[in-house]
């Protein structure tokens, strides 16, 4: 990560709202990847997964899938919930809002995200986590993706949170 903020104990958390607390590393989403989606979900639209008739296309190539993008941003959170949040012990997907493709990503490009802690709740054995996410194409001012995300992370056994 090139980025990412630590906490020690469940109070420190809300000090960081309103303030970037990662920026991962970049990701290659490739034509492998793309068409591993494409298989994964049934969606071989030919504009991700026809390289000869994609370079016809305005883009001049394939693109991956939009909800490919989206679901990186699980890969992106792990590794920083794990580090940020040594008093949990485990952490689901609570939801998304406000989800928007601002650009499309070519095959072949490198994408990170970017979070930035917009809001902490308790809930039930822990905190729930509302971040705004950009998902960043490596050379390009606008990005692939926002987002806010919602996360809660589980305090471990014998951890509490600390108001």
């Amino acid at each position: 990560m090139e980025k990412a903020v630590r906490f020690e104990k469940p109070s420190e958390v809300r000090t960081a709202v309103g303030k970037e607390v990662c920026v991962t590393d970049w990701v290659t989403v490739d034509q492998q990847r793309i068409d591993k989606f494409a298989e994964a979900t049934g969606d071989f639209q030919w504009i991700h997964v026809d390289v000869e008739r994609a370079k016809t296309s305005p883009y001049g190539g394939t693109i991956a899938h939009g909800f490919l993008t989206l679901s990186l941003i699980g890969g992106f959170y792990e590794p920083y919930l794990q580090h940020a949040f040594p008093f949990c012990d485990m952490g689901v997907n609570y939801g998304l809002n406000k989800i928007r493709f601002t650009s499309p990503v070519r095959s072949g490009s490198r994408l990170r995200g970017r979070f930035v802690l917009a809001k902490v709740d308790e809930v039930d054995g822990g905190l729930q986590l509302t971040c705004n996410i950009t998902v960043e194409i490596e050379g390009q001012d606008r990005p692939a993706l926002v987002a806010e995300s919602i996360v809660r992370r589980y305090l471990a056994k014998g951890a509490r949170a600390e108001r």
